[in-house]
């Protein structure tokens, strides 16, 4: 288990130090904010959607490595698929950080699985589900989301965000 976790943080420390997709998109559709006025992370979601479908999605924004790599594994997650595929995606990677899922593997959720490890650290999940949550509120038409008022997110439902 020790290398699997090496590589996890392999995945995250490269996506920090070279993160997909940070560039604002020229015309995006939709587009959010995100705070943590806890550890300052601030990320800036870019979404392009025609016909219900993501053709691009891009970020910019400074933060924590582990937000920053979350961002940058979500836009590769989420470029090329239908809006209610992207938002199962969401669902997993909530439900996967919060421990209310089955850890799962590089072969069932690629490198979305190096987030994993953020649930063993609490204080650590908002800062992984940022990018997420900044994602939702862009297709939802909200502007602006922050971690305040989030509360603990370790063991979290979508009542609660």
């Amino acid at each position: 288990m020790d290398d699997l976790n090496e590589l996890y943080q392999d995945i995250i420390l490269e996506h920090h130090k070279r993160p997909r997709n940070f560039r604002a998109l020229p015309q995006p559709t939709h587009r959010a904010a995100g705070h943590n006025p806890l550890c300052g992370d601030e990320v800036e979601v870019y979404l392009a959607v025609c016909d219900g479908r993501i053709e691009e999605v891009a970020f910019q924004g400074q933060g924590c490595a582990i937000s920053r790599a979350s961002a940058s594994l979500m836009t590769e997650a989420l470029a090329g698929k239908r809006i209610d595929e992207a938002r199962k995606v969401f669902a997993e990677v909530k439900d996967t950080l919060s421990g209310d899922a089955p850890e799962a593997g590089m072969d069932e959720i690629g490198e979305l699985a190096a987030l994993q490890g953020v649930r063993r650290f609490p204080a650590r999940v908002k800062c992984a589900t940022l990018p997420w949550h900044a994602f939702e509120a862009a297709l939802e038409g909200t502007k602006r989301v922050s971690t305040e008022g989030w509360g603990d997110l370790s063991r979290f439902g979508a009542a609660e965000i």
